[in-house]
């Protein structure tokens, strides 16, 4: 099939079966491959919702400045869609993410402003919520209360998930911006409202990739806006340790997947033990290329988990 561009590829990624590591052999588990998308991850899809419905509603002209806070896939996915479009682009870092996801940005062209490290995810977005209002020229997609976000879930991933899977059970992705889970999660229930939607976080107060704890007093605005409590029917808590391990378990069924995928297959694995039967549908966020300067997969497990506490692995 011909495509005529890049950002044509952004979607329509494959559902692939992998209940060989199910725990309860009457529940299937099945592994939507988000590391597939062209940028490498889930985040291609708000990413271009959220630029797209920009140019068309005028909020972002020709040779207009990006801004946007990232601690890697979302700044990768709108560096790469900015390029490909024209656009300048700053994307707000913190300073302790893994080397590849800087050099990726680099590549896209990306102008990098760093926040401390030990400020997480939410001082960068602190931060490029400060520069927006000093600059309000710049366009500032803000992906944590941009209703398109949840929107590109909606329309896109959710819809495929129901063609390829039907007879789906439970839905369970990561808790971060919210986009994935409040989109998918809608679309679902309204197809069949017996579907569960369970939410993954870490415990308060420890990190794991990609995932936000809704106990640590920032509930993002897409999460609120789309009654985000009264939508999900169950949080699993994953730790740093057992997110390591099942992105180690992954590569039994050929899958090289990103940290925050093995924090997602460990929950899915934790509902298949608590339901008696049942389909679940898992998003994985994103491949494993962009992780592997950190020995996820070959360095001792002790290791591993300590340097998790100093590296932002998402």
């Amino acid at each position: 099939m011909l495509y005529g561009s890049i950002l044509d590829l952004i979607g329509d990624t494959p559902l692939l079966d992998v209940s060989a590591l199910s725990p309860n052999p009457r529940v299937r588990i099945l592994a939507k491959l988000e590391g597939q998308n062209p940028g490498g991850s889930v985040k291609d899809r708000p990413a271009k919702a959220m630029v797209e419905e920009a140019e068309k509603d005028g909020r972002l002209q020709p040779g207009q400045t990006i801004l946007e806070s990232s601690s890697g896939n979302t700044g990768i996915a709108l560096a790469m869609i900015a390029k490909v479009k024209g656009y300048p682009i700053k994307v707000v870092l913190p300073e302790n993410v893994s080397v590849e996801r800087r050099q990726l940005l680099e590549v896209w062209g990306a102008e990098i402003i760093t926040t401390p490290g030990s400020e997480g995810s939410n001082g960068a977005m602190r931060r490029a919520q400060a520069l927006a209002a000093e600059h309000p020229d710049w366009f500032f997609p803000y992906q944590y209360g941009n209703p398109d976000n949840p929107k590109a879930h909606y329309e896109g991933t959710g819809p495929e998930i129901w063609r390829d899977c039907p007879e789906v059970t439970h839905f369970v992705a990561g808790l971060g911006t919210a986009g994935t889970l409040m989109g998918v999660g809608r679309f679902l229930k309204e197809r069949n409202p017996e579907v569960q939607v369970w939410a993954v976080e870490p415990p308060a107060g420890e990190m794991v990739d990609g995932l936000k704890s809704l106990e640590e007093g920032y509930i993002p605005e897409v999460f609120l806006d789309n009654d985000g409590f009264a939508l999900l029917d169950a949080k699993l808590i994953v730790r740093p340790r057992e997110s390591i391990e099942w992105t180690r378990r992954l590569t039994d069924v050929g899958v090289f997947a990103g940290i925050s995928s093995g924090a997602a297959m460990a929950a899915a694995a934790k509902c298949a033990e608590r339901i008696d039967e049942g389909v679940i549908v898992v998003i994985l966020a994103d491949g494993g290329w962009k992780y592997l300067s950190t020995g996820a997969w070959t360095d001792d497990l002790d290791v591993v988990e300590e340097r998790a506490k100093r590296v932002i692995y998402f």
